[in-house]
């Protein structure tokens, strides 16, 4: 084999085992086994560090069944495999000496912390403390705050996280000292908040402990099992793997290359899993349950292996990824393949150069690993602090905690796609994103004034979703063309809040607008033909009302929540203008059919043009226009004030919904009778519901298109012509 690399050191082991009873005993271990890296003078602070919080935890509660200071050493020794820098591991020793002490001296607080260490590490240590101090409950409103504060000292400092991180892996190592349900609950928590952090930020040997200890406290059972199929496959085929791993060496080292190292690896208890439950398999249904990881000395050598590799095993098809040339969001760079073994088994082989297995074990906190002088910062931390900008930009947020909560988890449990901008560009996106996904993506300009697409140069509809590779072009038009449909097919945090942002706009623009024109009316009756209003008035008015513009009272108006006619009176009043008589009507309004989302048609009645009809106002939901006959406005007509009336407009170019009942005898073709007619005459089935009637009778409900009372009067005369036709009624309230 190759020689062996110089690489981080991330398996995880007990800090008590380690440690012993003795805490400048256990501190001169982890000196010895894990901190050499630090250098003379970043050892001195970390272990002025120690020995202040030895001091002053001396007498402080248990923490995980043991004094407080061994809590503390069990986070350095952490963090100090990852090799974190002095700083962020004294921090790690001193998070819980804030407000501790001994009974011979005050207690510690920041400014100590400060004077003594820096404001850095005093920093990190009240970052870390706020963190702490976050508790999620099962609302979703609260748990979507709590998020938002944890994300926004992560953007401030990740190493608040990381170390928080490290603490949360530390307790849950002791998990099963508590109560069940506590520990249930805990484990919940941490498997959709904090391991899916660690994931994000490429922490994935932390995120895969808590995974795996997550899933034996929520399922013991499932968990035992897994583990001992897992562990016989691995009896049973361990010499397969040995022979697989010396052959892999053989060629490799065939070629001329020394300089590399392969390990082998096996899936964890909760990948496998998740995989069982994601795909519908059994366990005996899985294969690829070992893999490879070769690590080599340079870029080029990691493509070079890869083509050894595929020499001498049959890749599968569709399980390559290339994360060099395409990294994922957190900086993880790799080659990933599964191949056919000689038994026929699917092994994953990992390829990467040693930098990049650096930042794979360690992720963001590679940022802070302890580096010679001169020696270039990695991107890995200007990486998680952007998606951390963009995560939090408040544009993206919508001002509803649910919709960002939404935002996050899509973003926290990515299962990438990548596709290509017409440019060349890479554009990724969450697994099942459509094209509507896409456009947002390229600019929220963009997604709003969607109007198709080209995926690979074939048109497509804005719902379809996107693979891996396609090459995506998105045709725009001049106007915006958001609907609220589209809600339906986005996928993507960005794209469903930048949708929702338009509707609320566009819903207040078209409720001022129809406000504008209630008020309008309800003035030139009451007020003698006057048209405008002083802002004199208006400043009264929106004094009174307790509203901070004219727009918001005419938008209040256009709702519903205000009723036009009352607020005449009252500006009628303010102005000292006599009020026109009581029993005078107003004058309706016109409805040209085309109006936005404040006048809507019912669907009890199915008004259309032509016949008698009347407004009813619903707080928050603007005007809705029925048939003066609907029998479900009966009760709601008893309050005048929630009343208009209306009268459709002479020139009205669209068609409406109606909703039909045929009555048809039960024989061969009468369906397609009915069809006919109604294509014949100019309309369209939109939709189709069959009824059980009378053993010789059928009831079919139809929903058509019709232009007005005119054309529906023609529809309905070409269907009751039809001889299997018994009777025809139009359905109203």
């Amino acid at each position: 084999m190759g020689k062996k690399g110089n690489h981080l050191n991330v398996k995880t082991v007990a800090p008590s085992k380690l440690m012993g009873r003795d805490p400048y005993r256990a501190w001169e271990n982890l000196k010895t086994e894990h901190l050499g890296y630090l250098g003379d003078s970043n050892l001195e602070k970390v272990s002025k560090a120690f020995e202040f919080a030895n001091k002053t935890l001396v007498n402080q509660p248990i923490i995980n069944e043991e004094a407080a200071v061994y809590h503390c050493l069990a986070l350095v020794d952490i963090l100090g495999r990852l090799q974190m820098d002095a700083n962020i591991l004294s921090a790690a020793f001193l998070i819980n000496t804030v407000h501790a002490g001994t009974s011979n001296q005050a207690p510690c607080t920041l400014d100590c912390i400060a004077n003594a260490f820096g404001d850095d590490v005093s920093g990190l240590v009240a970052g870390v403390g706020r963190l702490g101090q976050i508790r999620f409950s099962n609302t979703l409103e609260t748990e979507a705050e709590n998020f938002k504060k944890m994300l926004l000292a992560m953007s401030e400092d990740v190493r608040v996280m990381i170390v928080h991180l490290a603490n949360r892996l530390q307790n849950m190592r002791y998990l099963e000292h508590r109560p069940l349900e506590e520990r249930r609950s805990i484990a919940k928590r941490t498997l959709e908040i904090y391991a899916p952090i660690a994931e994000r930020l490429g922490l994935y040997p932390w995120a895969r402990e808590l995974q795996d200890i997550c899933v034996r406290i929520r399922f013991p059972n499932r968990y035992r099992t897994l583990s001992l199929a897992i562990a016989k496959r691995e009896g049973n085929r361990k010499q397969i793997v040995e022979k697989l791993s010396r052959s892999l060496t053989d060629t490799i080292s065939s070629s001329g290359l020394t300089d590399f190292e392969i390990k082998g690896r096996r899936k964890t208890v909760y990948s496998v899993y998740r995989k069982m439950v994601r795909k519908g398999k059994s366990f005996d249904e899985l294969y690829d349950l070992h893999g490879f990881r070769i690590i080599v000395d340079s870029l080029d050598t990691c493509y070079r292996v890869l083509g050894m590799v595929h020499t001498s095993y049959k890749p599968v098809h569709g399980r390559f990824h290339d994360y060099i040339a395409i990294p994922k969001e957190n900086g993880y760079q790799s080659l990933h393949t599964v191949v056919v073994g000689p038994h026929g088994d699917r092994l994953e082989v990992q390829i990467r150069t040693r930098e990049m297995d650096r930042i794979a074990e360690a992720g963001v906190a590679a940022h802070w690993v302890y580096k010679s002088e001169g020696e270039d910062e990695p991107s890995t931390s200007h990486v998680a602090r952007q998606w951390l900008v963009e995560l939090l930009d408040p544009s993206r947020q919508g001002g509803n905690p649910i919709e960002f909560l939404e935002h996050l988890k899509t973003d926290l449990y990515p299962d990438e796609v990548y596709v290509f901008t017409p440019t060349g560009d890479i554009r990724k996106l969450p697994r099942g994103a459509t094209a509507l996904d896409f456009a947002f993506a390229v600019h929220s300009s963009v997604g709003l004034r969607s109007a198709g697409v080209r995926i690979n140069a074939d048109l497509a509809s804005l719902p379809t979703v996107l693979n891996n590779g396609d090459r995506v072009e998105i045709l725009t038009t001049k106007e915006i063309t958001a609907n609220s449909a589209w809600l339906n097919y986005a996928v993507t945090g960005k794209a469903r809040t930048q949708i929702r942002n338009h509707l609320k706009q566009q819903t207040r623009e078209q409720a001022m607008a129809l406000g504008k024109r209630l008020l309008a009316g309800a003035i030139k009756q009451r007020l003698a033909g006057r048209k405008k209003i002083s802002l004199k008035v208006q400043e009264k008015l929106l004094a009174e009302l307790q509203l901070e513009s004219w727009p918001d009272l005419l938008a209040e108006i256009g709702q519903g929540n205000r009723v036009a006619d009352i607020v005449a009176r009252q500006i009628a009043r303010i102005s000292d203008v006599k009020v026109g008589p009581e029993t005078s009507a107003l004058s309706p309004l016109v409805i040209k059919g085309s109006e936005g989302l404040l006048v809507t048609y019912s669907k009890c009645c199915s008004p259309v043009p032509g016949d008698p009809i009347m407004g009813i106002f619903t707080a928050g939901h603007g005007l809705g226009i029925h048939t003066t006959d609907c029998h479900n406005t009966a009760e709601i007509r008893k309050h005048h004030e929630r009343c208009l009336m209306v009268e459709w407009d002479t020139q009205i170019d669209r068609v409406f919904h109606v909703r039909l009942q045929v009555k048809l005898h039960h024989v061969a073709g009468a369906f397609a009778q009915v069809a006919t007619a109604i294509a014949e005459n100019g309309s369209n089935i939109n939709h189709v519901d069959l009824q059980e009637g009378l053993d010789t009778i059928r009831h079919i409900d139809f929903v058509v298109d019709v232009e007005d009372r005119i054309h529906l009067a023609r529809l309905i005369r070409a269907i009751y012509r039809q001889p299997t036709v018994a009777k025809v009624i139009r359905q109203n309230g």
